[in-house]
């Protein structure tokens, strides 16, 4: 599942890389940080270096933090393909004015058809899951085993919080009205100033939170109205005599 991105890299055995062989992928990992990531400098790699030693997978980990990368040692699998994925993109940086020029893929016969991306979407691949993830953490989505149920969680954040609308109704200044609060009965008392001063005020918000959706209750009724108070007849359907 790693070859494309192997050989697009020149690693020297991109088809027979075993990512569940420890050995093969403790050197690929070392393999990528010497040649083509290269976050830390020479001297300060001889942890991660020192495949044979116990404590390898605390370097590993160390690693993978200090590259802020959104998984683990135990998602061995994501990990691998998020370090390949960044290992193109810096190899890409390094050589802008070889790759820039690269024809592009030969289009289908069919590339005038409009093609749904989700159509062949393979939502087990590492590269669905690695994407998801970090969109996940980007955005403090609960994570799910099920990526194609945070995906869709996703999707309802993106739609209800960063649509355009939602935006520009979160960049409108509202401006409250001072209350005072020993104006407001509350009704009980706690025994506790403090808890009966909070009291208050969920009180209130509460009472605001109603207004609005009696507001809405109201608008709704009215396009209700709008629809139902002007009946058209048909003439069509009626009829002189039995």
């Amino acid at each position: 599942m790693f070859r494309r991105k192997l050989t697009a890299l020149d690693y020297h055995n991109p088809v027979g890389f075993d990512c569940t062989d420890e050995t093969q992928f403790r050197n690929c990992i070392v393999w990528l940080e010497d040649q083509k990531i290269r976050h830390y400098k020479i001297e300060d790699r001889g942890n991660l270096r020192n495949i044979p030693n116990s404590d390898w997978p605390t370097a590993y980990q160390k690693y993978l933090q200090d590259l802020n990368c959104p998984f683990g040692v135990q998602e061995k699998k994501e990990a691998v393909d998020w370090l390949l994925g960044l290992a193109v993109r810096y190899e890409y940086g390094d050589n802008v004015e070889k790759y820039k020029d690269c024809p592009p893929l030969a289009a289908s016969s069919n590339s005038d058809k409009a093609v749904d991306p989700l159509v062949n979407l393979d939502s087990d691949s590492p590269d669905f899951k690695a994407g998801v993830t970090a969109l996940a953490n980007i955005l403090k989505v609960q994570r799910h085993d099920d990526y194609l149920v945070m995906l869709k969680a996703i999707r309802i954040l993106i739609q209800e919080r960063l649509s355009p609308e939602a935006i520009a109704k979160a960049s409108q200044n509202r401006e409250g009205v001072p209350v005072t609060l020993d104006k407001h009965v509350l009704g009980f008392d706690t025994g506790d100033a403090t808890l009966n001063e909070a009291a208050q005020i969920l009180r209130l918000l509460h009472i605001e939170e109603l207004r609005e959706l009696q507001t809405k209750i109201n608008e709704a009724i009215v396009a209700v109205q709008a629809i139902i108070a002007d009946p058209k007849t048909d003439h069509r359907l009626g009829k002189v005599g039995r």
